[in-house]
């Protein structure tokens, strides 16, 4: 009688082996399944950011004023009969005793 129960323990030790430890096992199961909620959550990060470039693109070929904005912010240019007013910040320039 004990030769049979060491033997059934022995082998529903060696089933369950693969169930918990092997390639297919539930904790490679559980990591993939935080891998993929990882990579969905940089994936709407990236859908967000796709969607403002696309926005951008589409404004960019329809309208000229988004033309017309990066234009005057990133390369100062200024309209024709148009008069350009530049204002500094006096605190940063003037020195401390």
């Amino acid at each position: 009688m004990r030769w049979l129960t060491l033997t059934l323990i022995v082998l529903i030790t060696a089933l369950q082996w693969p169930l918990w430890l092997g390639k297919g096992s539930w904790l490679r199961v559980w990591q993939l399944d935080t891998q993929v909620e990882e990579q969905r959550a940089a994936n709407a990060v990236l859908v967000g950011r796709n969607a403002a470039l696309d926005a951008e693109v589409r404004d960019l070929k329809q309208g000229s004023a988004a033309i017309e904005e990066r234009a005057r912010n990133e390369l100062g240019m200024i309209k024709n009969n148009e008069v350009f007013f530049q204002l500094l910040d006096n605190t940063a320039h003037t020195a401390t005793p």
